[in-house]
């Protein structure tokens, strides 16, 4: 009986293909898939061909550097995508982080920071911007609903953001802050060691 299954094809071909080489026999693993290539990663160009797609869905956005995963970014995550169809996380680049937080950072590369966000469960879609700010990622997606922590209030953001997402009728909504998290916490005590 022929085996249909992807897997094994795909193993029998590498097997093929590594004997012709004159490769020795070993684990046969398929090749990890850069982040571009993953489900749910949106380029900055796709944006509007995946937007089209999602017209009529309550779209929530939320954006920031998730250099250091902690539980709170879990928690807003799981608020955000509550409050909508579809959960889409813009991530700033690497440039924009090393502008905002200091040289020393980011500490993850922005296609490895997409990665992890893509794999959450609350999130669906992921795009890496450039630039400090998300205005251009906003413009584009539209959402919904906007979605920031508490360490930002209305007058906090930044106002060509406010404004793009207020001409847009986009609803701003808060996560409180989880209690002893952040970033910049959890970057510092690992810098005492």
């Amino acid at each position: 009986m022929v085996r249909s299954d992807p897997e094994v094809l795909w193993r029998s071909k590498a097997r093929m293909e590594n004997q012709a080489r004159g490769r020795q026999e070993g684990p046969y693993r398929r090749p990890q898939a850069k982040a571009s290539e993953k489900r749910g990663f949106v380029s900055m160009m796709d944006i509007p061909r995946v937007r089209a797609e999602l017209e009529g869905k309550r779209i929530v956005v939320t954006n920031g550097c998730f250099d250091l995963l902690h539980v709170g970014h879990l928690r807003c995550l799981d608020f955000a995508r509550s409050l909508g169809d579809l959960l889409w996380v813009g991530v700033n680049d690497d440039r924009s982080v090393q502008s905002q937080k200091g040289e020393n950072r980011p500490i993850h590369p922005e296609a490895e920071r997409a990665e992890l966000l893509a794999g959450l469960r609350p999130v669906d879609l992921v795009t890496v911007f450039s630039g400090r700010r998300a205005t251009a990622f906003l413009q584009a997606v539209r959402p919904t609903v906007y979605v920031k922590g508490g360490d930002y209030r209305r007058e906090t953001l930044d106002a060509e953001e406010r404004e793009a997402l207020e001409r847009m009728g986009a609803e701003i909504r808060f996560f409180p802050l989880v209690e002893g998290r952040s970033t910049t916490a959890a970057w510092q005590a690992l810098k005492k060691g």
